[in-house]
């Protein structure tokens, strides 16, 4: 079969699910064709990504809610008034998404929660009229499960996010929504619950048991708050990553704060090897602290990061904070009990995507309707 992938291009887990979905693929004989990636100009293609994926990449313009930061935290009112403030721009990517679609034709569109690729089916009817159907892929689509429970203060919190979920998967044949456990999905809008997507290289690593705290600050409004712990706290070692463009690959404020520009191979290496991790929660890093068996903090910066913080909370992955108070997750240690079925179920996952992407001839007979999707609460 043939596959194009169209990829969130915000965050840096939609691309590590997408690298894991092709190697996939491409281990049963199937081939990815093209991946568009929709993304803000202020945002770069991870060169990760570009190195490893195997196929042609087009990169079209798509909202980001995420681009204004206030106190370290999204400014979402800005976000918002941005994206409306570029229709015509928008437009030309769904007619960009639509005519990708027909060059290459695939058999199935993988959608990694790419917002325009969504609008292009429902505006387009590309399911219908090309015979081309989209699969969706993302942990955020667990919230249009049934069977997943939130609080009713949760439920006002993640309104907002579950009106962009459903945005994403217009048009779409089925939703595999990733998840931190296994759980009943729902059939009748043919989702189903699928392990995490984690890329090959976490498997080929060790963990051990160190002796300082791993960290990842998503921008580097969080240094504050990390140097103001350490002096504090200067007997316990710290490696942090973060992403600061103009930042020196190793910055070694002492001996036991060092700062590194983000590097995905040292990332993992530092993970493995350390006694907890701290990080503003995106849900791939959350996976891997999980099976490396990482007591975790969880500094949400934004609604997106919130959900992943409490569903992992509720897997035992760790505790929440607003702030990076590394003593919260010193005093957590000792009360850290690792989910025993994690590991397995992560190691499903080839079998499983395989089984609903490419075995499961309900793709040729099944849509999800927007009407049906409009009914989740």
């Amino acid at each position: 079969m043939k596959f194009l992938f169209a990829v969130q291009g915000e965050g840096r887990g939609h691309f590590t699910q997408a690298l894991s979905m092709a190697w996939i693929m491409r281990k049963h004989g199937h081939e990815v064709c093209a991946v568009l990636v929709g993304k803000s100009d202020n945002r770069q293609i991870p060169a990760f990504f570009s190195d490893k994926i195997g196929a042609p990449i087009f990169v079209f313009h798509s909202p980001n809610f995420t681009s204004f930061y206030k106190n370290k935290r999204p400014n979402i009112v800005m976000s918002v008034l941005s994206n409306f403030a570029r229709p015509l721009i928008f437009r030309k990517s769904i007619v960009f998404v639509k005519k990708k679609i027909e060059e290459y034709h695939p058999d199935i569109v993988i959608n990694f929660y790419e917002l325009i690729t969504g609008t292009a089916y429902q505006v387009y009817k590309i399911n219908e009229k090309l015979g081309v159907k989209m699969i969706n892929v993302g942990h955020q689509y667990l919230l249009l499960n049934p069977h997943y429970k939130t609080t009713p203060e949760q439920d006002v919190k993640y309104y907002l996010l579950r009106m962009l979920t459903k945005w994403t998967c217009q048009g779409s044949s089925k939703l595999l929504a990733l998840s931190f456990r296994d759980m009943p999905g729902c059939e009748e809008r043919n989702l189903v619950v699928m392990p995490p997507l984690l890329r090959r290289e976490v498997f080929e690593i060790e963990p051990e048991a160190g002796d300082y705290i791993h960290g990842y600050m998503l921008n580097s409004g969080y240094f504050e708050e990390i140097l103001d712990w350490h002096t504090k706290n200067p007997h316990i070692p710290l490696r942090f990553f973060w992403d600061k463009k103009d930042a020196d690959e190793v910055t070694v404020i002492d001996e036991n704060l060092v700062l590194y520009r983000l590097n995905d191979e040292l990332f993992l290496k530092s993970l493995a090897g350390s006694m907890a991790y701290s990080t503003t929660s995106g849900f791939e890093s959350l996976c891997e602290a999980l099976y490396y068996r990482k007591p975790i903090l969880m500094i949400p910066a934004h609604v997106e990061q919130e959900f992943n913080a409490f569903d992992a909370s509720l897997s035992g992955a760790g505790i929440s904070s607003r702030k990076f108070k590394l003593n919260k997750l010193i005093n957590f240690l000792p009360f850290y009990r690792p989910d025993e079925n994690f590991q397995d179920w992560v190691l499903q996952a080839e079998e499983r995507f395989i089984r609903e992407i490419c075995e499961d001839t309900s793709l040729n007979r099944k849509k999800i309707g927007l009407d049906i999707l409009m009914k989740v609460k």
